[in-house]
């Protein structure tokens, strides 16, 4: 208990430290809060309501500081691109100090209720990364969405411009009338496409916004059909069977797929409820895996192998890819 207490006093000092020392400094304040004053003359008519969404501190909300911080760190801008792609209202600083927040009440209750350091540092570990696997979460259902309703989208491209519609008309028509998240993400790039910036640019930010493959097919069509002319309806018009087809495609392998999923859980649940089920016919039968320092280490090692097991199996149901 008393490594546990001096552990967590370390980690807690070092994260008083750091907000002592790396506060933003007056000129950043200053600049935020410039910042901030632009933003707010969207209201009074100066700058556009659609323009606000142009001016965007570096570095937001209280723990801002932390994004300065941390700028030059790899996972820096891919918990940015994490963020923007799951459509989080969160910042970065705030994700960290809540991990961070998580990892040590969890480090802290664990160890409480079961004395032991490897088992209260693997709860942290978990804890630490539930925020970031939360994220991930609605990033993937947010693609799934994009992905489900895209077709129609571009169906709806395709008529438009064959009613002599232009393309960024007809991007103003899906953003009005496709459902989320098409519509506010097509709105994005009719917003940023009257600003003045170029449709390949504004295409590409919406591949970095929604990295999906089926997006992608789109962007490229309208790229090459811009550099090299054509018939967009019709290129659309096979762009969209293309991914439909994909989409049917990947039903198929999901319902396919269903029996090695589940195969996947049944056998990872499997060892935890024999082990509930026989103490509960016979107890006291597996004491020996938590007071024993044999046991235990047999337990940590079953852990392991039953974690990599798992993700084994999910590795191989999902890697097929269309």
């Amino acid at each position: 208990m008393l490594l546990l207490s001096a552990f967590l006093f370390m980690l807690i000092m070092i994260f008083v430290i750091m907000a002592v020392f790396a506060a933003p400094t007056a000129e950043q304040k200053a600049f935020t809060n410039r910042l901030a004053a632009i933003r707010r003359t969207s209201y009074d008519g100066s700058i556009s309501a659609g323009g606000e969404g142009l001016l965007k501190p570096l570095a937001e909300g209280n723990f801002g500081w932390l994004e300065d911080m941390f700028e030059n760190f790899a996972f820096t801008e891919r918990l940015r691109l994490l963020l923007l792609q799951s459509d989080s209202k969160s910042n970065f600083g705030t994700m960290v100090v809540t991990s961070f927040g998580l990892a040590l009440a969890a480090c802290f209750f664990t160890y409480l209720f079961i004395p032991m350091l490897v088992v209260a540092l693997l709860a942290a570990g978990i804890a630490a990364y539930s925020p970031f696997l939360v994220l991930e979460i609605k990033r993937k259902r947010k693609i799934a969405a994009f992905n489900q309703h895209l077709p129609d989208s571009i169906d709806m491209i395709a008529r438009s411009l064959r009613a002599g519609h232009s393309m960024i008309a007809a991007i103003s028509i899906v953003a009005e009338h496709a459902v989320a998240p098409v519509g506010p993400e097509f709105a994005e790039v009719f917003r940023k496409q009257n600003f003045g910036l170029p449709i390949r640019d504004a295409l590409m930010e919406l591949l970095e916004r929604i990295p999906s493959q089926d997006m992608r097919v789109l962007a490229t069509a309208i790229l090459v059909q811009k550099d090299t002319g054509g018939n967009l309806a019709e290129i659309l018009d096979r762009t969209v069977k293309v991914i439909r087809e994909r989409l049917r495609i990947q039903g198929e392998i999901r319902t396919h797929t269903a029996q090695g999923r589940m195969t996947g859980w049944i056998l990872c649940a499997l060892p935890v409820v024999m082990l509930v089920l026989i103490n509960m016919v016979n107890p006291g039968y597996s004491d020996v895996l938590f007071h024993d320092p044999f046991g235990r280490e047999l337990l940590y090692v079953g852990i392991v192998l039953l974690a990599i097991g798992g993700f084994l199996i999910r590795a191989i149901v999902n890697g097929i890819e269309v």
